[in-house]
């Protein structure tokens, strides 16, 4: 009995230290403690192997995402520095009129995250643009936040194919797929998400205006004042080529691969082997093409030329706290993996009679609400229990996509360390500004997760 009360006292104790914003990996090794001792782990074992250098330990991970982080935190820090990420949402400012405020902000943070800037770089980015419009449109600041996790936290994470997200390079390596697995099921995950978020946003907003609520600066605010033709803003369809560049060089391979027939394929010529070799790097190549971005922005952008070196090393620093938050919070996870509990959460998932689909979906659900880590869960899923619903008979496409959009659902309660991050960068309050965030991150996506899954029931 203590052993259960044990693991559910270290997920509490999770949630309560990162609730009073306790630092994630102090609170992860301090619950990962409170585990160990009441499962009665080995405390050697669990310290240096469960929780760091297992199959689920906090290094392997970060060694093994190392590179990812490190490539979309640099070319985030130069698309930022070179106020190339702010030519983008002015250029939609344009379009699409200040009064848009909101969906600017969406469509500017979706951009940029499925381009792969690291979403906290395109929030520090947006962050003080999105403060003159709110200013403009006379939008409550609690709309904006809301905006930011839509367009940086939601479909282009985990639903939209493609995308070199965190979550969607844990699957595809997992499972022996490609970026682009799942391709449809994405898409119509993803249409749901932004159309879902949109009608939310809006309907606040206008509920917003009846109710008397205006656009409040916090202390802290700098209401930035540049014009659109500012020097230092280079022109948008200059800003926009090194995303472009990133998008391309990920998805031409796919293409390719998927029209020439596979004699060609296996032809000894370089381009082939190029191509081969794009195919089965899902970390490895994401990072090439992010790397190409980085290298064409800071040829295009006199801002962050000069200084390139100085300025992809605050990238590289940029992606340190990210990248050991998250690993902390998978540490926590391979500790939690060696439990009974587990085991017993394990064996209930597996063997009590659920469609395959629906108890997928409950597991990657629960293991993500635990960690409040999309990326986490969804990592620790897949060592522990994605093999047997691949056994269950789940296409590995299907598990594919629908694990990630799964993953990107309970992830988001309040304790979760982006949530967190993100109120702080905006300078709200879980109280203020939770309601909304929540109804964008975890309400909205669990629905579109469970239309897809519906739909695939179907067939």
């Amino acid at each position: 009995m203590i052993e259960y009360l044990g693991l559910l006292g270290g997920v509490a104790l999770l949630v309560w230290l990162a609730l009073r914003g306790v630092n994630i990996v102090l609170a992860a090794i301090l619950s990962s403690l409170l585990v160990i001792v009441t499962n009665d782990l080995p405390l050697a074992r669990g310290i240096t192997e469960y929780f760091s250098f297992g199959p689920l330990g906090a290094f392997t991970f970060a060694g093994k995402f190392f590179l990812l982080f490190t490539a979309g935190a640099v070319f985030g820090r130069v698309m930022g520095d070179s106020h190339a990420a702010a030519s983008i949402a002015l250029a939609l400012v344009k379009r699409l009129g200040a009064h848009r405020a909101l969906w600017i902000t969406t469509l500017s943070c979706g951009l940029l995250t499925y381009g792969g800037v690291v979403a906290f770089v395109v929030i520090f980015a947006m962050y003080p643009l999105g403060l003159r419009l709110l200013k403009e449109a006379d939008i409550p600041k609690r709309l904006f936040c809301a905006a930011l996790a839509l367009g940086a936290g939601t479909f282009t994470l985990t639903a939209l194919p493609g995308t070199p997200s965190v979550q969607n390079v844990i699957a595809a390596v997992a499972l022996e797929t490609d970026l682009f697995a799942g391709g449809w099921l994405g898409l119509m995950g993803a249409a749901i998400m932004f159309g879902g978020g949109m009608w939310y946003l809006e309907r606040q907003r206008l509920l917003a205006a009846l109710n008397g609520e205006h656009f409040v600066p916090g202390p802290l605010d700098r209401i930035a004042n540049a014009a659109e033709d500012d020097a230092q803003h280079p022109a948008a369809a200059v800003a926009i080529m090194p995303l472009a560049l990133v998008l391309l060089t990920i998805m031409l391979p796919r293409l390719f691969t998927g029209v020439l027939d596979e004699a060609t394929l296996s032809s000894a010529a370089w381009p082939f082997e190029l191509l081969r070799f794009a195919s089965s790097q899902p970390i490895v190549w994401p990072c090439i093409a992010l790397a190409l971005g980085t290298l064409l922005a800071i040829a295009l952008f006199p801002l962050v030329r000069r200084d390139a070196l100085v300025i992809a090393g605050n990238g590289a620093q940029d992606a340190m706290l990210p990248l050991v938050n998250t690993a902390a919070v998978i540490g926590f996870g391979g500790v939690v993996t060696h439990t009974v509990g587990f085991e017993s959460f394990t064996r209930v998932m597996l063997d009590f009679g659920l469609p395959p689909l629906l108890s997928m979906f409950t597991s990657v659900s629960l293991v993500s609400a635990i960690t409040g880590s999309s990326s986490g869960g969804l990592q620790i899923f897949m060592e522990t229990m994605a093999p047997a619903y691949l056994e269950m008979g789940i296409s590995p496409g299907a598990l594919h996509r629908i694990s990630i959009m799964a993953s990107g659902g309970f992830d988001s309660l309040p304790h979760c360390g982006a949530i967190v991050a993100m109120l702080t960068i905006t300078g709200l309050t879980h109280k203020e500004a939770y309601r909304d965030v929540g109804m964008i991150t975890v309400v909205i996506p669990v629905f579109a997760t469970l239309c897809v899954m519906g739909v695939v029931a179907l067939l």
